[in-house]
């Protein structure tokens, strides 16, 4: 057996195209040993590949654009997508019947604060034709305090991925009222990351086989299939609110089967991040991503 080390920079049934890969068990039909595992705090996916201490990680195009504006090569490249679609959603405390997102204007929001996240938040609310700057901002700080914080009250309107906000509603403590997802429409949210030296390796194309695989497997099969494989990556969240994420998302369109990012969906997230002014400018495609391996 071949060991294969992962990383999610977050960890979230979001991601399940690469959680599929071990949980589907296509990983382990190509011969490898897969070991994942999240983002340690103050690392980077991309410190971890050039280090040589990860072969494959979850990470966005987004990441290689920092370098880029400082007139460097990035150390990592991207070779296949992972969501095509933004993961996050707005729950609403107390029962919500018409949501409209200019409400957000009238309460406490409690949203991811930095980085992609709140850029993606600040181009939904932008087509909305409402600013992000002008809501009454709650920053809980990380994703478990978001989550303390709000069921001790905290705030009118929360935004985070799944499977939080499904959880909060399982616990009927927030209404889901509104996809970031499905406002941006396809975009190129996450992907798939390694060095261009790990790619050229044998290692490469039997991992895209098996991703292939598994991203076939999460489009067809049923949520509560696959909830039942990846219950062990989420040992704390209900096989019910697990089995609604997954539903979501595939209903959503986050995990189109094409695995190709697209130059479309990479031309739609630099107008995101240039939105918030996050870059200063347009930077190609082939400096950042690369065709998967065959």
């Amino acid at each position: 057996m071949t060991t294969l080390r992962l990383m999610a920079s977050r960890h979230s049934a979001f991601y399940s195209p690469l959680i599929g890969t071990i949980a589907g068990g296509f990983l382990q039909d190509e011969g490898f040993e897969p070991h994942y595992s999240p983002l340690p705090p103050g690392k980077t996916v991309a410190q971890l590949l050039t280090a040589g201490e990860i072969d494959v990680a979850q990470s966005a195009v987004s990441s290689s654009w920092a370098p880029l504006e400082n007139g460097q090569q990035p150390p990592t490249v991207h070779f296949a997508q992972i969501n095509e679609r933004d993961g996050f959603f707005i729950a609403a405390r107390g029962n919500t019947s018409a949501f409209s997102w200019d409400q957000l204007l009238s309460g406490g929001f409690m949203f991811v604060h930095g980085g992609q996240p709140q850029a993606m938040l600040a181009y939904a609310m932008h087509k909305q034709g409402i600013d992000l700057a002008q809501v009454n901002a709650i920053n809980a700080g990380a994703t478990a305090p978001m989550m303390d914080a709000w069921r001790g009250g905290q705030g009118d309107y929360f935004h985070e991925q799944g499977p939080c906000p499904q959880q909060l509603a399982h616990e009927a403590v927030a209404q889901i009222v509104a996809s970031v997802g499905e406002v941006i429409g396809p975009v190129a949210f996450s992907s798939l990351s390694a060095t261009r030296e790990w790619l050229q390796r044998p290692e490469a194309a039997r991992f895209m086989r098996a991703y292939r695989k598994s991203r076939e497997w999460v489009n067809t099969a049923t949520a509560d299939e696959i909830a039942q494989a990846e219950q062990p990556f989420f040992p704390d969240v209900p096989h019910a609110v697990l089995s609604q994420t997954i539903s979501t998302y595939q209903q959503l369109g986050c995990w189109n089967p094409e695995v190709t990012i697209s130059p479309e969906t990479y031309e739609a997230a630099l107008d995101v991040f240039l939105h918030s002014k996050l870059i200063t400018k347009r930077h190609p495609y082939e400096q950042v991503v690369v065709p998967p391996p065959q």
